[in-house]
């Protein structure tokens, strides 16, 4: 399928683009880029006044729950979920069941998205196998497999040996440590944030510096061996600083946040709000403040969902015994798109935050509108108001916060590959 965007203001940090101008798509890529282009009768236009044309938002944090954990969420509902939500691309976690620690599972993601998916699925492979955290997996095959990147994501590695080998051995062979910053002795038996509300609300706490303590370790890792790291889901003020501290000495480490992080703070798990549960938990006012201050001044160079959908049985249940994590395919356009309307980033930042960062980090070969460039593009309207209703989300899961909360801006059109998946 042939494709004219006209009438768009199209913006790619790739290539310092920010200008009312079309896009031409041929053949599933980029063709051209100018103004005032005539289409031919074998094109088809969609006009994108008043609109954002930007390369195709990725998403390197989520849980697709395929194979093993289907009833909560499976790769064809996942990626219905993503283009939604305008996403082209998604990275999706190893904690499936089976773990995505071989070939097989890797190669069964990849051949399962490409038959039945909606957009790009990209797997990342387990950094022990079985997540176990003793045992390093065969990360040559799961690269070859497709995989790229491994993270242990929902664990945190603890012996600090295996983490600085698995560093060392992925840098060899060219793929990103994914590492979920946590110091589990200090997590105990915690279920949100330590401070007043969950004294007010007699939970057990998780401090911040549990994980301060594990992000720091981290950057020291790769400080010593000279090797990259990503830090998913950063979400204190502690974090937010090593991590600046870490780039300013010239530590190989980039890292991202999600929206719950820059727009909730543990005062939504008032009323024991299971779908405010989530790992890492919310934190406070000041927390939120750092992160968005991370955001601005690039600290944190990528916003990721962490999608993580369960089943309402899992969430309807005792706070304590709630799993963690929320949906956000498709909430995260327009809670980030709030940084924009409250001064924190620009319209460029952001799309470099959800688009072009992203596939640098993973090496995605995504993340532009440049010539030849395959055509992964996002439609979005700043404007477009609409309310969050359970049964109208793709995701099989309906475990978000902002259930019933009016939303400002969406994705109006995703275009994968050239071809148009969804439509508003």
């Amino acid at each position: 399928m042939n494709l004219l965007i006209k009438n768009g203001r199209v913006i790619d940090p790739s290539q310092n683009i920010d200008d009312k101008m079309d896009l031409l798509i041929e053949n599933g890529l980029i063709k051209e880029i100018g103004k005032g282009m005539a289409a031919s009768d074998c094109v088809e236009v969609i006009d994108a006044a008043g609109k954002y044309v930007v390369p195709g938002l990725i998403d390197i944090h989520v849980h697709l729950r395929d194979p093993g954990l289907e009833y909560k969420e499976d790769i064809v509902s996942g990626t219905k979920a993503a283009v939604t939500g305008g996403f082209t691309s998604v990275c999706c976690m190893p904690n499936t069941k089976p773990v995505i620690d071989n070939k097989s599972v890797a190669g069964y993601i990849i051949n399962k998205s490409r038959s039945e998916g909606f957009c790009n699925v990209f797997p990342i492979g387990s950094i022990t196998y079985g997540l176990s955290g003793d045992r390093m997996s065969e990360m040559g095959e799961l690269k070859e497999s497709g995989c790229v990147a491994v993270s242990d994501d929902g664990k945190p590695v603890a012996n600090s040996e295996l983490m600085m080998r698995a560093l060392q051995y992925a840098a060899g062979i060219g793929i990103m440590v994914i590492s979920h910053a946590e110091e589990l002795a200090l997590v105990g038996e915690g279920t949100m944030n330590e401070g007043f509300t969950s004294t007010e609300l007699g939970l057990k706490g998780i401090p911040r510096v549990a994980e301060d303590i594990a992000t720091a370790r981290e950057t020291m890792l790769a400080e010593y061996t000279g090797t990259p790291i990503h830090i998913a889901h950063v979400s204190t003020k502690g974090a937010v600083r090593i991590i600046r501290e870490a780039k300013a000495r010239g530590v190989k480490v980039t890292c991202e946040t999600a929206p719950h992080y820059f727009t909730l703070t543990d005062d939504a798990v008032r009323g024991y709000n299971t779908n405010a549960k989530m790992n890492p938990p919310l934190r406070e006012a000041d927390d939120v403040a750092a992160v968005k201050e991370g955001l601005r001044d690039g600290t944190i160079d990528a916003i990721a969902t962490d999608h993580a959908p369960h089943h309402q049985d899992e969430k309807d249940v005792e706070f304590n015994v709630a799993m963690n994590g929320i949906i956000g395919l498709e909430t995260s356009l327009p809670l980030s798109l709030g940084l924009v309307s409250s001064g924190v980033v620009t319209i460029n930042q952001l799309i470099e935050k959800m688009s072009c960062n992203p596939s640098k980090i993973l090496s995605l070969n995504r993340g532009t509108l440049g010539i030849g460039a395959v055509a992964d593009v996002t439609l979005i309207d700043p404007e477009y108001e609409w309310v969050v209703e359970a049964e109208k989300l793709a995701s099989k899961s309906k475990n978000s916060p902002w259930l019933g909360r009016k939303m400002k801006g969406a994705a109006v059109a995703t275009i994968v590959g050239g071809k148009p998946v969804f439509r508003r």
